[in-house]
């Protein structure tokens, strides 16, 4: 019986030991662990789909239509996604996706991942936590009361809620153009309301924004409250519109940035910058710290697109294979 019970101990260690263990189930995440798998490295991503974090894939999976993506002319974020994660599941002599969130990082003679449901031991290690949604400030009154009855911040997630409805993009960012284009399908009247001067997209997207007439932009504006009663009702501007400060809504979509995930490279000494982003060697994707990696948009990479973070997810494969290997 003690014996017995020993030999399932070791086993569980055995399983739970992996050549490269990947954080972040995005496409970076994904991608690294496709060529993990491609290289014969025993390969585990972490990754969640709970209710309360972003489904396996990431923050492309709430991209409605992707069409810079080498290889293919349109497709939508979660097609892309899917695509990756097949592909890595391809060799799935090597590869495991598990839906495992990573609570904590140690680094002593291999490096420790604990999860909320299990531990894992690794040669090497890759961080690809990406980001999260900036909230709005909490001096606007109403932001939190009312954050999911009418604040949102994924348009192709509570978009269609929204149909012949009145809703407003808080921020003039490429993807705020491209959250109000997705929400005109749907309702009646979209507003992007920013701070700033001219809204930033990408020529493309801005053509098609000054094309639509469902969509008005209203610049140099804040938002000071959001009020309503069960629900969303209106938000109080800074300044005057057509003759009130009150604009009269169904849905407030925030697309105001994001916040780096980088907490748990810092709790093991892995260096970053003024912004939290992880900072890598850009020709190999390490870190300051031996053995461990990082991809995607919690590097300091300055140009963030998916193909960007899918190239260093598949370089840092590389360069864990060439590290677990050196010496051999």
């Amino acid at each position: 019986m003690k014996k017995e019970k020993i030999k399932q101990n070791v086993e569980k260690v055995v399983n739970n030991e992996y050549d490269f263990i990947i954080i972040g189930a995005g496409v970076a995440g994904l991608a690294a662990g496709m060529y993990g798998g491609r290289l014969g490295l025993k390969t585990l991503v972490l990754g969640t789909s709970s209710s309360s974090e972003l489904p396996i894939g990431g923050v492309i999976t709430t991209t409605n239509i992707v069409e810079n993506y080498p290889g293919f002319i349109k497709l939508t974020g979660t097609e892309l996604a899917d695509k990756i994660r097949d592909h890595a599941l391809d060799y799935k002599e090597f590869v495991t996706i598990k839906e495992e969130k990573a609570s904590s990082i140690k680094k002593e003679e291999k490096i420790i991942v604990k999860t909320d449901k299990s531990q894992y031991l690794g040669k090497t290690l890759l961080i690809a936590t990406g980001t999260k949604w900036k909230k709005l400030p909490e001096e606007v009154k109403g932001s939190r009361e009312f954050e999911n009855k009418g604040i949102a911040y994924c348009a192709i997630c509570d978009g269609p809620l929204y149909r012949n409805k009145t809703v407003a993009i808080i921020g003039g960012s490429d993807s705020a153009a491209k959250d109000a284009l997705l929400l005109a399908e749907y309702a009646k009247k979209v507003y992007i309301i920013y701070r700033g001067e001219k809204v930033r997209a990408e020529p493309v997207n801005l053509e098609r924004l000054n094309k639509n007439k469902k969509i008005e932009v209203i610049n140099n504006t804040n938002i000071l409250e959001v009020k309503g009663g069960q629900f969303v009702k209106s938000v109080v501007l800074d300044k005057i519109y057509q003759g009130k400060k009150e604009l009269t809504l169904d849905g407030v979509f925030v697309a105001i940035g994001h916040i780096v995930l980088s907490d748990l490279a810092k709790s093991i000494g892995v260096n970053l910058n003024e912004k939290s982003e992880i900072i890598i060697n850009h020709k190999t994707s390490e870190t300051n710290v031996a053995g461990i990696f990082a991809a995607g948009d919690v590097s300091d990479k300055q140009f963030k697109q998916a193909i960007t973070g899918v190239a260093e997810g598949c370089t840092a494969a590389y360069s864990a294979y060439e590290y677990i290997n050196k010496g051999k």
